[in-house]
């Protein structure tokens, strides 16, 4: 089954158990999808469902901060059950051993020598770890360990 049919699956489910919040945040995924899918004009694979997923996750989290910076806990609450809603359609995250062991590989596989070679070592990691790593501390990962 695929990634976009599991989220039809679970809305159905949600709308029988009358979850509200569930079936709210797997509509605006749902409408998150079918809106790039008109967009590009594409039929999206389950990385594209994933990366659609990481963009909602990460404009939550977004949310979030600044509504607890407002002193807005009820919005950020909301957000909150959303993010926890989407996360479950993430793949499994790799640990940190494993995101450095595949650094470490990425680094020798593409043999950057300084930081002008950090586009060829991350092109090299983003396929593996797409959804399973915060992109952005792979990154200062990188940074380390090709300045060292």
């Amino acid at each position: 089954m695929s990634l976009k049919q599991k989220i039809t699956e679970d809305m159905k489910v949600a709308m029988r158990a009358g979850d509200a919040k569930r079936r709210d945040t797997i509509r605006l995924l749902q409408a998150a999808i079918k809106q790039r899918e008109v967009d590009e004009r594409i039929e999206l694979d389950d990385a594209a469902v994933v990366a659609a997923i990481e963009k909602m996750l990460k404009q939550r989290k977004d949310s979030i901060t600044q509504y607890e910076a407002a002193g807005r806990n009820d919005l950020a609450d909301v957000e909150k059950d959303e993010v926890v809603v989407l996360s479950a359609y993430m793949p499994q995250a790799l640990s940190d051993s494993e995101v450095e062991s595949l650094v470490v590989e990425a680094v020798s596989m593409s043999g950057a020598k300084g930081m002008q070679d950090m586009g060829k070592v991350m092109a090299i990691l983003k396929p593996k770890l797409a959804g399973r790593a915060d992109m952005g501390k792979v990154s200062a990962l990188v940074k380390g360990k090709i300045s060292a």
